[in-house]
């Protein structure tokens, strides 16, 4: 047997969930929409010798270590 107190309580609660869908409803609804384009990056690098020296170097002394590493 439903009461009055429990008939408004019942309501209130109806009530309070058919807010609570209304509200995810309209922010899912209203979500904007960002593009964000991003133009490609030229990078101009000039390799110095002292670089080249180095790496051969490294790699030189690589191969001394490592003698059947090819």
């Amino acid at each position: 047997m439903i009461t009055p107190g429990k008939s408004a309580l019942l309501r209130r609660v109806a009530l309070s969930g058919l807010i609570a869908v209304g509200i995810v409803t309209s922010v899912g609804a209203c979500t904007p929409t960002v593009r964000l384009q991003v133009d490609p990056i030229q990078i101009y690098a000039k390799l110095d010798a002292d670089v080249r020296v180095r790496l051969d170097q490294q790699l030189q002394d690589l191969l001394r270590e490592n003698p059947n590493l090819f």
